[in-house]
């Protein structure tokens, strides 16, 4: 029997069309959609389906209608499969991680979309006051980005796989600490189109104002277990997700260790439910013995309800 586990994409998975499909084939997704309609008061699901780009990559727009999409493939992929298909662990790509906590009962759907609308406000508020950049650092070990990180006065906001660091900062700090990565032997430096220096000291203040929201908000202990983006470890009491989910607005996001940790506990199959396919490249050079299928699409849903024997 496999042992199975859903992952969930993080910003930047937007794009223009996504659930659209979705939306047309199946009640539980077109329930999605319009509940995430019905809780923010605007046309979220035109923003998916329409644009236009400028509108969706807001940080304040894709963060909810990322997770929107991504909820509602779950939920779509339920309804194709007659819930066949359990997870033992789930986790996500930073914004991702409200997602597996959806999918895990921790929080409803209406609340979290709400939530991360917020959290996106936050987030492109702080980085308006502090204008900073990320760049991913291709090549160099752990130790090498933190020297260089050090250096520069900058930080590491994601592990994402050997040899793809994510550093973020303010934009000279960010711009010095390239120069130091190519220097260093970096075989490539990234700047990332984003709007400020996400998970760095400059979003505190960010995480100070979702820490409010939180207090208010209704959360449960999960139904599977869940990783936690800050600690690479399981978190299954509802007050220390809250916690975490703070820390996360300006904390380290460790997807390789996480995944290194699915791997240990013996998961060989992961689902990875959203728009995209980033985590499935990532985990490719984590642990290529696992196996990740996408599942975001109606075609990819149908490939895997005709897998789903197998996976149980």
């Amino acid at each position: 029997m496999e042992k199975i586990g859903f992952i969930f994409p993080g910003q930047g998975s937007q794009y223009i069309g996504m659930g659209h499909d979705l939306y047309e084939k199946y009640q539980a997704a077109r329930d999605i959609f319009d509940a995430a309609n019905d809780a923010l008061g605007f046309d979220l699901k035109k923003i998916c389906f329409q644009g236009p780009k400028e509108e969706l990559t807001r940080t304040d727009i894709s963060q909810p209608a990322i997770v929107t999409t991504s909820i509602a493939a779950l939920k779509a992929l339920q309804e194709e499969v007659n819930f066949n298909i359990q997870p033992v662990v789930a986790a996500g790509l930073s914004l991702g991680e409200y997602s597996a906590l959806i999918a895990a009962g921790v929080i409803n759907f209406e609340d979290a979309v709400k939530l991360v609308y917020k959290r996106g406000e936050f987030m492109q508020e702080a980085a308006d006051e502090n204008k900073g950049a990320m760049a991913s650092v291709l090549g160099l070990s752990e130790e090498a980005v933190e020297k260089v990180s050090e250096k520069a006065g900058v930080s590491i906001a994601n592990l994402n796989s050997p040899g793809q660091i994510v550093i973020s900062g303010l934009t000279d700090n960010i711009n010095k600490a390239a120069e130091l990565a190519r220097a260093e032997g970096a075989t490539r430096v990234v700047i990332l189109d984003v709007s400020g220096p996400f998970h760095s000291k400059y979003m505190l203040n960010a995480g100070a104002r979702l820490q409010k929201e939180l207090e208010t908000a209704m959360f449960f202990n999960p139904k599977f277990r869940i990783i936690a983006n800050v600690t690479a470890d399981y978190q299954d009491n509802a007050e220390q997700i809250k916690k975490n989910l703070i820390a996360q607005v300006s904390g380290s996001v460790l997807w390789e260790p996480s995944v290194r940790l699915m791997a240990a506990e013996g998961i060989t199959t992961l689902l990875e439910i959203g728009p995209g396919s980033v985590l499935k490249g990532l985990i490719r050079r984590i642990d290529s013995n696992i196996k990740v299928y996408n599942i975001g699409k109606v075609k990819e849903i149908e490939e895997m309800a005709s897998l789903a024997a197998t996976l149980q």
